[in-house]
């Protein structure tokens, strides 16, 4: 008998042009936005992932049994309606829908709000005894912060102005924050004002349809503008010469471009894609000084088809420690979680019903277990999980027929972002984001950084922001 053939190699780049006017590197939500404003801009871009799927942390997963899993927590402002109707397309922002059911409890309160300034100021006065007027001076301190404001203060400094001693309050407030972006008390307040602020506009929003329909949406609306996307392509360097970006190699391959907008980890960028001797000693200095925001573990529940489960809110922050600390939520052990219920109306048409937890995590916890210790403490993860759920649904460990956790190692192996940092970097990374295409002609950053740019609206907004500097350098190179 004659021998099998091999299977043949596939070229996940087979078909692309040799140049292109913009080269996006990664698919985050920054990445796509960027790439889809490129195009409306007029110019020819390519947009490579090197995963399988797009939307970077704004991604989903299948598992056997119909089940279909959110990765992250999907909360974000209003804001991402007037983003979504402006540069990608009224039909995604209208899918754009509010959380009205946020739950918080721990030994401190248990309450229920729909998170905004106005439910807020109620529960602060009523069930908490704050003063108006100091919750309004709070507020409206808040609201007033920007970028280029004084950035000395710290966020414990911001709290102890307004509510001196009352860490309860502080818990209301931040632990919410704390999860979504990691911001502590010892960052700049600037970067939990901002955030904040927009939060309480008008509460939490998500995507109805899940993250699936967002990015199937997003892929379309980049079709239709002329955006080249391929997945499974891996850009192993950004080619640069006489301080200008000249393409990049991706899969073995070179790809001539004016202009390349990285969507791939600022550090990522800096420390890997580029060869250092390209930036000054200054920049470099810089760029090392720049921290890793932290990384989270998750754990994704499925609830087998036909049963279902109580509503106890769409966003539950739960806790059994005494009080709020930003070191507590990182514990390897921890006692704190967020759970993110997804019911039916999430992805209209279905009678699915799933659950992720959420905790806060370091990198340094899980990189150097063994595989056997690895998989023993994300067991060990999973069974404290069920039993915090069982307080509020009892019974529902009957009800699942799927589980599995996801830990810093997991979003590093699939993000390929640096200790497996789930929220980009800490505040110093913005200005460092902003000097590169200064260090490198054509070569620019659009990710989560400076915390004020992370979550799913400020990421978008960074890759408007970026898309425009982008749009600016190439008009005056063709001039």
């Amino acid at each position: 008998m004659p021998p099998k053939p091999k299977p043949r190699k596939v070229d996940w780049l087979d078909g692309i042009a040799s140049r292109y006017d913009v080269i996006v590197i990664g698919s985050g939500l920054a990445g796509l936005t960027s790439a889809n404003m490129l195009a409306r801009q007029g110019h020819s871009v390519l947009l490579l992932e090197q995963h399988y799927n797009y939307g970077g942390m704004a991604t989903w997963f299948k598992r056997k049994g119909g089940h279909i899993f959110d990765i992250s927590l999907h909360g974000f402002p209003i804001g991402m309606k007037k983003t979504c109707r402006k540069y990608w397309s009224p039909e995604i922002a209208a899918a754009i829908v509010q959380l009205e059911g946020i739950r918080f409890d721990n030994p401190q309160f248990s309450l229920w709000t729909t998170f905004d300034r106005v439910d807020f100021t109620g529960l602060l006065t009523e069930q908490f005894g704050v003063e108006k007027s100091a919750i309004d001076a709070f507020f409206d301190h808040a609201r007033s912060m920007n970028f280029y404001d004084e950035q000395t203060m710290t966020t414990r400094q911001l709290f102890e102005q307004y509510f001196p001693g009352r860490d309860d309050v502080v818990r209301l407030l931040m632990e919410p924050i704390t999860y979504a972006n990691g911001s502590t008390l010892d960052d700049p307040a600037i970067t939990y004002g901002i955030v904040f602020s927009n939060f309480m506009s008008k509460g939490v929003y998500t995507f109805q349809g899940g993250t699936d329909k967002l990015i199937g949406m997003m892929k379309a609306e980049l079709a239709r503008n002329g955006v080249e996307i391929r997945n499974h392509a891996l850009v192993e360097e950004v080619r640069v010469r006489d301080g200008r970006v000249r393409g990049v190699v991706a899969n073995g391959r070179e790809i001539d471009a004016d202009c390349v907008v990285s969507n791939a980890g600022l550090l990522n960028t800096v420390t890997r894609l580029v060869d250092e001797r390209h930036f000054s000693s200054d920049f470099l200095a810089a760029a090392r000084g720049v921290r890793r925001n932290n990384s989270s573990c998750q754990v994704y529940l499925g609830i087998k088809k036909g049963e279902s489960v109580d509503y106890i809110g769409d966003l539950f922050f739960t806790s059994v420690a005494p009080t709020y600390e930003a070191d507590q939520l990182l514990s390897f052990v921890p006692s704190s979680r967020t759970f993110s219920l997804y019911y039916p109306n999430t992805r209209p048409g279905t009678d699915r019903y799933t659950i992720v937890s959420s905790t806060n995590a370091r990198w340094e916890d899980w990189a150097d277990f063994s595989d056997e210790a690895y998989e023993r403490e994300k067991q060990k993860l999973i069974d404290g999980t069920l039993v915090a759920l069982e307080r509020y649904l009892p019974g529902v460990t009957e009800k699942i027929d799927h589980v599995e956790a996801a830990t810093p190692r997991t979003f590093k192996y699939y993000t390929r972002h640096l200790g497996g940092a789930s929220f980009g970097t800490k505040f110093e990374g913005l200005q460092v984001s902003f000097d590169l295409p200064n260090q490198v002609g054509g070569l620019f950053h659009a990710g989560s950084v400076g915390i004020i740019m992370s979550g799913w609206l400020g990421a978008a907004n960074y890759g408007v922001i970026v898309a425009n500097k982008a749009d600016s350098f190439l008009t005056a190179a063709k001039k």
